[in-house]
C-alpha cells in the first residue's frame, strides 16, 4: 500500500506554443500541507487544473488511492473527494450560502422539491466545523473575501473531500484572516485532509506547509521537507539563481521639481478619505503605506478621476488641473495601474496586442480613421523586447499569461501614453519573487528615465526597499511622511494606527 492519498507521474500539457508542462511529478501524503511553489508560469496551477479535471493532460498518469484515474472534469473530481479553492473565487452572488454549498446537489424532500430546512441545517454545521458564525441563509455578495473562502472550504467538507487545493488562498487576506485560515487548515490535517496550497508567500509556506515542492518552466525540480528549507533556498530553486537580494539598486535621481502636488483632497463619503495631501518630485518612487482600509486606493483612484471629491486641488508641474474621469487624467500624463489586474486590469479575451493598445487607439488611427496595424506591432514588439514579456506571440489572449506577464503588459500599455506619473496599486500582488524583481527593476528604471512614482503596496519589505520618500495613511488621513532610507517597520506601523490611538 502507498503512503501516498495521490501520485501524479509524467504529466505532459502543452499549449499552441507553450510547453506548459513537462514531465512533472508530485506525491501527496494524507494529513499533510504540501506547499506547490514556483515563478508564474512555472505549471503550478495548470497541473493543479490537469488533476481537477479543467485540462486534458497529453500523456502521464494520476494515482489516487491507489487506482489510476482519469478525470473528465471537475464533476468527477469533486465527486472523488477533490476539491479546488481557485485563486478567484467565483460564487453566485445573489444566492444564499446554503445554496452556494449544495448546488447541483440540493436535499430533496418527499415531494422532489428542495429541502431547504434540511439544506441549512446541513450548512449551518459545515460553517460551524470552520469557525463561521453566520446565518446560511446570508446572500455571498454581503460577505467579505475570507468569508467567502470559508464558505469554499465547507463546500469541500460537504462533499468529503478528501484533497483540497488551495491556489493563493491569501493573496486578499488580512493578517488576522490569515491566521484564521491556518487555524482550518490546520484542522483539516488533522482530519487526515491532504491539502495542496499553492502561493508565493514565503513566511507562510514555511510557516504551514509540511513539505514543499518546487516547479520551473513548467518542469519539476524538487521536493524537500519544510524543515529544511529557508528563503534563499527557495529563490534559488524557483529561479535557478540565487538572487543575492530582493531588491535592485536604484539609479533613479530625484529632482528638485514637484510633478504633482495634491491639497485637502476630501471624498464626499465622511468614512473615506479626507484633507490628504503630498507632493510628488520627478524620479521620485513614493511608497503610500498603512493598514487595510486606509483608503489609499480610494485617494488614488480620485486622483485618477474615478471618485468623487468635495473639496481639493490638484498641480501638475504648477499648473493647477480638473479631473472629473480618468480620461482627464491620462490626457494630464497619468496612468494608473489598479489593484485587481483580473477584473479591472486586463481585457482577458482580447490578445497582448489588443491590451497594449487599447489606452491610445487614438494614436494608431490612419486615413479613413482605420487601425495602422504594423505601428501596433510595432510598440507591443517593443513593449515585449523592453520589459521582458514571455508570450508565444502578439496575438496570444493576455488570460494565458502568467499573473507577472499580464502585469507587464498593462505597464506596456499606459508606458504607450508615455505618462508623466504612474500610480501603481499593489502592482505585485500574487506574483512570485522573480517576477516581482523584474517589476522592481521596471520601476526603478521608469524612475531613473524621470518618470514619477506612487506605489501603494501592502508589503512592508517593498515599501522600504523600493521607495525613495514614504507618505503613510490612517483612516482616511495622511498621518506622515518618511525618508525610506532611514525608514523602519516599527515607525511605519506607529503611523499608520497614529489617528487609531487618537481616537480610542
Amino acid at each position: 500500500m502507498s503512503e501516498y492519498i495521490l501520485e501524479l507521474k509524467d504529466i505532459n500539457k502543452e499549449f499552441p506554443g507553450v510547453k506548459a508542462l513537462d514531465n512533472v511529478c508530485l506525491n501527496l501524503k494524507p494529513g499533510a500541507v504540501h506547499a506547490l511553489m514556483g515563478e508564474n508560469g512555472a505549471g503550478k496551477s495548470t497541473l493543479m487544473k490537469c488533476l481537477f479535471g479543467i485540462y486534458n493532460r497529453d500523456s502521464g498518469t494520476i494515482t489516487y488511492n491507489g487506482v489510476e484515474v482519469d478525470f473528465k472534469g471537475t464533476k468527477d473530481a469533486i465527486e472523488s473527494g477533490i476539491a479546488m479553492i481557485h485563486q478567484e473565487l467565483q460564487p453566485i452572488p445573489m444566492m444564499t450560502i446554503a445554496e452556494n454549498l449544495f448546488l447541483g446537489n440540493y436535499p430533496l424532500n418527499k415531494f422532489r422539491m428542495v429541502d431547504h430546512d434540511a439544506m441549512n441545517k446541513q450548512t449551518k454545521a459545515l460553517l460551524d466545523e470552520v469557525g463561521l458564525n453566520i446565518d446560511p441563509k446570508t446572500l455571498l455578495q454581503e460577505l467579505t473575501v475570507s468569508q467567502m473562502q470559508l464558505v469554499e472550504i465547507a463546500k469541500a467538507l460537504a462533499h468529503d473531500a478528501k484533497i483540497v487545493i488551495m491556489d493563493e488562498p491569501t493573496s486578499s487576506l488580512t493578517s488576522t484572516e490569515v491566521r484564521t485560515l491556518f487555524e482550518i487548515i490546520n484542522r483539516l490535517r488533522d482530519r487526515n485532509i491532504a491539502i495542496v496550497y499553492i502561493s508565493h508567500k514565503m513566511e507562510e509556506i514555511l510557516e504551514i506547509s509540511d513539505d514543499i515542492s518546487i516547479m520551473r518552466d513548467g518542469s519539476y525540480v524538487g521536493t524537500w521537507p519544510a524543515s529544511e528549507m529557508d528563503n534563499n533556498k527557495i529563490i534559488k530553486y524557483m529561479v535557478g539563481r540565487e538572487l543575492k537580494s530582493l531588491f535592485p539598486d536604484k539609479t533613479n535621481v530625484v529632482q528638485d521639481d514637484v510633478v504633482l502636488r495634491v491639497e485637502n483632497y476630501t471624498s464626499p463619503n465622511p468614512l473615506s478619505f479626507k484633507e490628504c495631501y503630498f507632493e510628488l518630485k520627478r524620479g521620485e518612487v513614493l511608497g503610500v503605506g498603512g493598514l487595510v482600509g486606509s483608503q489609499r486606493t480610494e485617494l488614488m483612484e480620485a486622483i485618477y478621476g474615478m471618485r468623487e471629491t468635495t473639496s481639493g486641488d490638484l498641480f501638475h508641474e504648477g499648473k493647477q488641473i480638473n479631473i472629473n474621469r480618468p480620461a482627464d487624467a491620462i490626457k494630464n500624463g497619468i496612468a494608473l495601474v489598479t489593484e485587481d489586474r483580473r477584473h479591472n486590469g486586463i481585457f482577458g479575451v482580447l490578445s497582448v496586442s489588443d491590451n497594449v493598445a487599447i489606452a491610445s487607439i487614438d494614436q494608431y488611427l490612419g486615413m479613413g480613421n482605420l487601425l495602422n496595424q504594423r505601428r501596433i506591432d510595432e510598440v507591443v514588439d517593443a513593449s515585449i523586447n523592453r520589459l521582458s514579456i514571455k508570450t508565444a506571440s502578439n496575438e496570444t489572449h493576455i488570460a494565458n499569461l502568467s499573473g507577472g506577464n499580464q502585469q507587464k503588459v498593462i505597464f506596456s500599455r499606459w508606458l504607450a501614453n508615455n505618462p508623466d506619473i504612474l500610480i501603481l496599486d499593489e502592482p505585485t500582488r500574487g506574483i512570485d519573487v522573480g517576477a516581482k524583481y523584474e517589476i522592481y527593476e521596471i520601476i526603478n528604471n521608469l524612475a531613473a528615465e524621470g518618470k514619477s512614482i506612487i506605489l501603494i503596496t501592502s508589503e512592508m519589505s517593498e515599501l522600504l526597499g523600493v521607495s525613495d520618500r514614504i507618505m503613510v495613511m490612517c483612516e482616511g488621513r495622511v498621518s506622515g511622511f518618511i525618508d525610506a532610507e532611514e525608514a523602519t517597520q516599527e515607525e511605519v506601523m506607529f503611523m499608520a494606527t497614529k489617528f487609531m490611538k487618537e481616537n480610542a
